[in-house]
């Protein structure tokens, strides 16, 4: 029990550090809450229409692809830390792994899904042309 100590211990400090953290900023910090403060931040653009448009397949699809080669990275990691003691074997798995993500990779760009210009989405329909009702609705801080 004694080697999970020292584990113990840095979990105590960690979890005590945020909890201390939050207490005294909520305690010492400043309190001047504006509508703009208070308002839902997404991606730096003023929230605008209704919050139940449609979206686009491909952010969910991209979104797929990125958990797909994120878990790549996370099998790279192990093999990389044994990659003496595994030898040629290992050598030759890893390969065949990259391979048949690289074989997927081709797949989806061959799809079209890493295509993002409106050219090749047949969803989409010609935006306004840009003028001051445009500049207006996309200007920071300016309410519709």
């Amino acid at each position: 029990m004694s080697g999970w100590g020292g584990i113990l211990l840095l979990a105590v400090i960690a979890i005590g550090f945020g909890v201390v953290s939050v207490v005294i900023s909520r305690f010492l910090g400043p309190r001047n809450p504006t509508p703009e403060k208070l308002a839902a931040y997404e991606c730096g653009m003023p929230p605008v229409g209704d919050a139940r448009e449609r979206q686009s397949v491909k952010f969910y699809l991209i979104a797929m692809i990125f958990l797909l080669f994120d878990i790549e990275v996370a099998f790279l990691y192990p093999w990389a830390m044994t990659m003496r003691t595994l030898g040629w074997p290992g050598l030759i798995q890893i390969t065949v792994f990259f391979l048949i993500l690289v074989v997927g990779y081709i797949y989806i760009w061959r799809k079209g899904v890493l295509d993002w210009g409106p050219e090749f989405d047949p969803d989409y329909q010609h935006a306004p042309k840009p003028g001051p009702a445009v500049v207006k609705r996309y200007r920071y801080g300016t309410r519709n």
